[in-house]
């Protein structure tokens, strides 16, 4: 039986650094964007529930594909297996750099 991959997406969204685990992504069509598939979320037993990751949950419940900006990526990590979806506070500096492109125009 073939082993199915999974990835642990880390990325910053609205001042938020949110973690969520995917079984697929890829550099999409889009220019300067990743596309994230089929987001994980662990089966936990109905007892003990996680606010963040019903957060996560529910802002993702009926998404398909997510594309995420690639100035916004921290890492992306290819895991055993899933953990645990989270929202965390961004630390550190509350400036943001504008994301500069690769290309610039040709000087004449």
């Amino acid at each position: 039986m073939a082993k199915r991959q999974i990835y642990k997406v880390v990325f910053y969204n609205k001042d938020k650094v949110y973690e969520v685990f995917a079984r697929q992504i890829y550099q999409s069509d889009l220019y300067g964007f990743i596309e994230v598939e089929e987001i994980i979320f662990g089966e936990r037993s109905q007892l003990v529930v996680d606010p963040n990751e019903e957060r996560l949950k529910t802002e993702f419940e009926s998404v398909t594909r997510s594309y995420v900006p690639l100035h916004s990526i921290i890492r992306i990590d290819e895991v055993e297996k899933e953990g645990v979806a989270k929202i965390s506070e961004a630390g550190g500096a509350k400036v943001t750099a504008m994301p500069v492109s690769p290309f610039r125009p040709q000087e004449n």
